[in-house]
């Protein structure tokens, strides 16, 4: 299950749909190194999204 403390770098490795779900929020930059190290929650925060929506989507597939 991923949480807000996963960063981008882990919800990539755990979930296999990750890039996709997350470009579809607006996070376009997945690739760059500090992307990678933030977490979910610093992720959502820049990029004005809501957290409980993010986790949602990524946690259902």
């Amino acid at each position: 299950m991923i949480t807000k403390d996963n960063t981008i770098g882990e919800i990539l490795e755990i979930n296999p749909n990750a890039a996709d779900i997350l470009m579809e929020f607006g996070m376009g930059c997945l690739g760059c190194p500090s992307a990678t190290m933030e977490t979910l929650e610093q992720a959502c925060f820049i990029h004005d999204l809501k957290l409980e929506e993010v986790l949602n989507k990524l946690n259902s597939k």
